[in-house]
């Protein structure tokens, strides 16, 4: 029944969301299309549902010689690759909007674990050890309001393996109302490799806490 119901609300509420936004996206279209050289759209192959791989759609943000399979969090130096124009994008998260026609299509639902690179092999096997691979990925999920790019990639498979447990029509509700928040402060969003002094030191303590959530997952 809730498998239905979801599916309902993700036809629904994309059908809206994109009557809404219709003016916004065409505007964003042509702002791309007039200050930058290349496509307006970025096609780029992701995971999907029990590990089936789709094409997602995004409003590129990027430069045309920008790698396409490499995850902005782990470039050197993102300035040198993404638009000025991307960047303003990319900070309000506008430049998803076109994943509500992945929505629509049936390769993505509203909420779920965000899709991934088929060569983030590490957050893929880590995603099968809390079954957060069995469900269709999403536009918003429980990891992106919980932390987002600033969260380790056991902590981002940990996170979406509570939204598979939890997973209803009102824990949906709850991701979709939580998401705004984050976006309309800008937070969460980190371009490029995460550097920190502390971050050897803090290895320990992670693999506590990793070892601690495996715990509280297995007995729950």
């Amino acid at each position: 029944m809730y498998s239905h119901i979801k599916r309902f609300i993700d036809i629904i509420g994309s059908l809206i969301l994109l009557i809404i936004c219709a003016i916004p996206m065409v505007l964003i279209a042509l702002k791309i299309k007039l200050t930058d050289s290349g496509p307006i759209l970025f096609k780029q192959e992701r995971i999907g549902k029990d590990k089936h791989t789709f094409y997602m759609y995004k409003f590129r943000t990027m430069k045309i010689d920008a790698p396409d399979d490499v995850p902005t969090n782990m470039f050197e130096n993102p300035d040198k690759y993404i638009t000025e124009f991307g960047n303003q994008l990319r900070n309000k998260s506008l430049d998803e909007l076109p994943q509500l026609i992945n929505i629509i299509k049936g390769d993505m639902s509203l909420v779920g674990p965000r899709p991934v690179l088929l060569n983030e092999k590490e957050l893929i096997e880590l995603r099968d050890e809390y079954d957060a691979n069995s469900v269709y990925p999403g536009l918003t999920g429980w990891a992106q309001i919980n932390g987002r790019d600033t969260l380790t990639n056991e902590q981002k498979a940990f996170l979406d393996g509570e939204y598979v447990k939890q997973r209803s029509v009102l824990f949906d509700l709850k991701c979709l109302l939580g998401t705004f928040i984050p976006v309309i402060r800008q937070t969460n969003i980190v371009e490029g490799k995460i550097e920190t002094d502390s971050q050897n030191e803090n290895d320990e303590s992670q693999s506590t806490v990793t070892a601690t959530q495996k715990k509280i997952y297995s007995n729950s």
